[in-house]
């Protein structure tokens, strides 16, 4: 089956360059050179993900992203940037990234995620330990699956991404012990949220459905949000 790709980008050169190498895999490839024609395209065609440059006049990546999301929350995105904007990248990552990729030298994995990368397959990351998240985040990119991370609880209200499953942490800087679950039950009622803690009591105090211990296997989460993102959705 033909994968379908969205490439925006307002270097002309490169994101030719870039639709050629993605269309020689058979892939079908459209490109748009700023925001405003992304958008179009995205409420024309149905995308099996999307590749987006940070640095952009106009809007940004990042601002793209967020509005595509209300578009299409569930289009896999793969941000790319020669620049580091720490604002710009939390906000993206807040809307839900497969990865983050320097330009150019990162092409062949590109290749690779987007082969890979699975619609509808965000999972909410709820964690102020960046190490952990992006160790997390790398994991769940791996396997085709987008991260939607906040580190905040404020950041949650953001969020256009409607993530199958959630990993929470109970205690974040600007939150009550056990808020953050509250949020996320309260926001995705339908979303599965698997608490991660360093005690099970914790867990079961603030009446957590399921949850996995600190430090845990990463390989058992991630069969379990995979079994979670195979069943039945509700209509």
């Amino acid at each position: 089956m033909t994968r379908h790709y969205l490439l925006i980008d307002d270097n002309e050169a490169f994101a030719e360059n870039l639709a050629e190498i993605l269309r020689d895999t058979g892939a079908s490839v459209d490109v748009a050179h700023d925001g405003v024609r992304a958008l179009e395209l995205v409420k024309e065609k149905r995308y099996d993900a999307l590749v987006t440059d940070m640095r952009m006049p106009g809007m940004s990546g990042a601002e793209v992203l967020h509005e595509i999301r209300r578009l299409d929350p569930g289009v896999p995105a793969v941000l790319l940037s020669a620049y580091s904007l720490n604002e710009q990248l939390r906000m993206a990552r807040r809307d839900g990234l497969l990865a983050v990729l320097s330009k150019p030298q990162q092409i062949p994995r590109l290749l690779k995620i987007l082969a890979a990368a699975r619609r509808s397959g965000a999972v909410l990351l709820v964690e102020d330990d960046i190490a952990l998240a992006d160790n997390l985040s790398e994991a769940l990119c791996e396997r085709g699956l987008t991260a939607v991370t906040a580190t905040e609880l404020k950041e949650l209200a953001s969020i256009e991404a409607q993530p199958f499953a959630a990993l929470v942490d109970l205690r974040l800087p600007d939150a009550t012990f056990g808020e953050a679950l509250q949020a996320v039950e309260s926001r995705w009622p339908d979303t599965p949220a698997i608490v991660m803690t360093a005690f099970g009591q914790e867990a079961q105090a603030v009446g957590a459905r399921e949850y996995v211990h600190k430090p845990f296997d990463t390989a058992t989460v991630l069969a379990r949000l995979e079994a979670l993102y195979r069943e039945p959705k509700p209509a």
